[in-house]
């Protein structure tokens, strides 16, 4: 862990009042495996992102291996920080208690994973698998905030989200094929209603076995959030694909939709592989900008990822969208020549012959 102490730290919270006090959603990136790295969080974060995730990290290999712990959290020295939430994967109390502690000097918050699909992720009780067990989960979340509390760091809501040692504890679910199971879920979760147990929650509103090709279940979402909503606030994961194409409405959105659902309960948007398209998404872009491939390369040299890594990032976000818009960066053979760079040199003195093709300079402006 690279990290810096002395980081202004903004509780979630105070996020999520900033943006209704704004009447819009708060804006979020998902943890996803191997993407949620440093530089990217940067770049979203440029582009109008308000809380960015870490990908899911394994509480026990993190509580045990220094090297783990290097490689799976790295947070800069030298900003721009965004407001980090650290997802963890765990299925006993101690570990994910363990873990939040050794992040909490330097992230505004933790959240559980129970919503991974993989089958290797479930096959070790970790993700969606912990949907089944609902007491475990509360335990697991009480005693973290115990250990947060017992370490000096501000877990009561009304101190902590004023305090610079105030941290939040998040979960992240999917939902039963019986909503009423999920249901009891979140209400076990919650906990007493004068303190509740987390600080907000985000629901992907598919089951374990839904593939992410099919939409998400809006019918689910609504009654969710309906019920839910004025006790905690609620992110939607699934199908944030452009701000203009939301499967429901909201009077967050700048332009009400009155043939679709309204969720006037939810409170922000987590997006995941459109983000990851186009990480000037939340900016209003309807397709990917040039500047943002050039932001996100100059935040990956200032901090490292594996090169190949950063040719899977430069290539998604030079192929079409998520959203209607269809517009390319390089068609699909160049992103074919893209993918036989062999080092940062290459790859830059590539883009840059294609964007002056494109009669780009490096600002993102025409020539």
């Amino acid at each position: 862990m690279t990290e810096n102490m002395d980081s202004d730290h903004v509780h979630p919270l105070k996020l999520f009042e900033l943006a209704k006090s704004q009447k819009r959603f708060l804006f979020t990136s998902a943890p996803m495996v191997r993407y949620s790295k440093l530089a990217f969080r940067q770049t979203v974060h440029e582009y109008g992102t308000d809380l960015c995730w870490t990908p899911m990290i394994l509480a026990k290999e993190f509580n045990r291996n220094g090297f783990a712990r290097d490689s799976d959290f790295t947070i800069s020295t030298k900003g721009p920080q965004p407001p980090t939430i650290v997802q963890f994967g765990a299925n006993v109390p101690l570990e994910l208690a363990r873990a939040s502690t050794l992040v909490a000097p330097y992230a505004s918050g933790v959240d559980l994973n129970c919503g991974c699909p993989q089958s290797w992720a479930c096959a070790e009780t970790l993700g969606a698998a912990l949907m089944e067990k609902r007491e475990l989960v509360r335990s697991m979340v009480i005693e973290t905030r115990a250990a947060l509390s017992a370490a000096g760091y501000s877990v009561a809501k009304e101190a902590s989200i004023s305090s610079p040692l105030g941290r939040s504890i998040s979960v992240k679910i999917r939902v039963h094929k019986d909503l009423r199971k999920t249901m009891d879920f979140i209400t076990t979760v919650l906990g007493p209603a004068q303190d509740r147990d987390i600080d907000f929650l985000t629901i992907h509103p598919r089951t374990r076995h839904t593939p992410s090709s099919t939409p998400i279940d809006v019918e689910a979402l609504e009654i969710l959030t309906s019920t839910f909503g004025d006790q905690v606030p609620i992110l939607v994961s699934g199908d944030v694909f452009t701000l203009n194409s939301l499967p429901y409405t909201s009077d967050l959105l700048p332009s009400e939709k009155p043939d679709l659902p309204a969720l006037l309960k939810l409170a922000g948007l987590m997006s995941a592989r459109a983000i990851l398209a186009n990480p000037a998404l939340y900016a209003g872009y309807e397709a990917c900008p040039w500047e943002a491939v050039d932001t996100f390369l100059n935040n990956a040299v200032r901090c490292p990822l594996p090169f190949k890594l950063v040719l899977h990032h430069v290539s998604e976000m030079c192929a079409p969208g998520l959203g209607p818009n269809k517009k390319v960066l390089l068609s699909r053979k160049e992103r074919g020549e893209l993918m036989g760079c062999g080092n940062m040199l290459e790859l830059i003195d590539f883009l840059d012959g294609k964007r002056g093709e494109w009669g780009v300079r490096r600002d993102g402006k025409g020539r």
